[in-house]
Formats: C-alpha cells, structure tokens, sequence
C-alpha cells in the first residue's frame, strides 16, 4: 500500500514538473512548484515511516513551513516588486515621538 502511494506521488511530481516547464504564466508555475514541494514532503515523511525514523516527519513539516513561506515571498515579490520598503530614516523617526 506505502509503494502504490509512494509511485502515485512520483506521477504527481512528474504531473507538476510538466506543467512547470509549460505554465502560461508565473502563477501557473509557481503553482506547480509549490505542488512539487508538497509532494516532496509527503515523501519524505513517507520514507521515514517506511525506514522507522520519525525524526523524517520533522524534517518534512519543517520543509513545508519554508515552501509555504518561499512561496508567499514569491507571490509577494511578482505582485508588488520588492519584498518590502524599509522606509526612510525620517519616518521612523516620527513614529517613535
């Protein structure tokens, strides 16, 4: 059963490496790579429950928290440009008086 999931999510991954390659936009793409990353989670914790060490489910969820971040940052830096303004030195100034 842990082998007919574990090839179901290889085809997901090569479902997502195509669209990957052949997305009509940057979201499409991004998409696809955050699939990627999922799948590749769910791998990992897979083969650490296939091999008895469940130190794998930690390295997976942590894996997950920084596709999901990456990914925001992402989103953020096509739609806006830049990952944030830091600001002038005069307007944080203003705001602390």
């Amino acid at each position: 059963m842990l082998a007919a999931a574990i090839l179901a999510l290889l085809v997901t991954v090569a479902l997502a490496l195509v669209r990957a390659a052949r997305g009509p936009t940057v979201f499409d793409r991004l998409q696809a790579a955050n699939s990627i990353g999922t799948c590749a989670m769910l791998l990992l914790a897979l083969f650490g429950f296939l091999g008895g060490r469940p130190e794998f489910l930690d390295l997976a969820l942590v894996y997950g928290l920084l596709n999901v971040i990456g990914v925001i940052a992402i989103l953020k830096f096509f739609r806006q440009g830049n990952l944030g303004d830091p600001g002038s030195p005069a307007t944080v100034s203003d705001r602390q008086g």
